[in-house]
């Protein structure tokens, strides 16, 4: 219905770079005497909040299935929403160009559609020191906004845009009044708010290699072909320059008189 097929992966991108931005945090472990005694690499994972909050309440003892209890502490990511950004809307008749396969060829694309796409990340640990060490490691980075630098397409590596994002809110939640064989579990929860741009199809075109401009009398208007004054062409120099050429132009101008009717 929509045209020829188009994947960007911009999308995917997002969620890529969303996940990599938190994929080296690290927690340590002291003494009374404020050694380090051990380094926990906080795992990382793209899954839905209460997915995680299952499998740590999970019983190991009961559960034939779960032979060993998730450890603490991780993280996990997904998206939440998508919004269409109004604010951020340019001209949808503006374009961009690129070369082609040839010469004769460019390949075009008009301007993006701007999303907003909402991540939620939750922390889960089971001790406030190992929460709040990886919220301090995140929040200093968003004051409150992180920008990172994406490329939207594989075909053009030199075409860049920059990517806020934004910290929301925060929240922060203790399941303490659980049960005394129940397991602790406490949950900081991140919403962040990424501005990306969505691009359709990118469609060949051919190059404009010659232009030609009528100027007619205005006095006796365009009814009357016999009216033409002059004929300007327009056409590179040299004919075969391509369109990311910095070459110039050269100017036929054809003059006509209108009182003997030669050229």
């Amino acid at each position: 219905m929509f045209g020829n097929y188009f994947y960007h992966k911009k999308i995917r991108k997002a969620v890529a770079a969303f996940g990599t931005m938190f994929n080296n945090i690290y927690v340590l472990r002291t003494n009374s005497s404020n050694e380090v005694i051990s380094q926990v690499k906080v795992p990382l994972s793209y899954a839905p909040k209460q997915k995680y909050l299952e499998r740590i309440r999970e019983n190991p003892d009961l559960d034939t299935d779960t032979k060993i209890a998730i450890k603490l502490p991780r993280m996990s990511f997904e998206i939440v929403s998508f919004t269409y950004d109004q604010s951020r809307q340019l001209q949808k008749t503006n374009n961009f160009s690129q070369a082609g396969s040839s010469n004769s060829i460019r390949n075009k694309f008009y301007s993006f559609v701007p999303y907003s796409i909402n991540f939620q990340l939750s922390i889960y640990a089971k001790s406030q020191d190992d929460a709040l060490q990886i919220v301090e490691q995140i929040l200093p980075y968003f004051n409150p906004q992180y920008t990172l630098t994406m490329k939207p397409f594989n075909d053009y590596p030199q075409i860049k845009e920059d990517i806020p994002i934004t910290v929301v809110g925060v929240n922060f939640s203790d399941d303490y009044e659980s049960p005394m064989e129940a397991r602790r579990t406490i949950i900081y929860t991140l919403d962040f708010d990424m501005k990306i741009n969505l691009y359709g199809p990118i469609r060949s075109t051919g190059v404009i290699t010659k232009s030609i401009t009528d100027i007619y009398d205005m006095e006796t208007g365009l009814q009357d072909s016999d009216t033409q004054i002059e004929r300007i062409t327009t056409v590179p120099n040299p004919r075969a320059a391509s369109a990311d050429s910095d070459f110039g132009f050269t100017e036929y101008i054809d003059i006509t008189d209108p009182f003997t009717d030669s050229a």
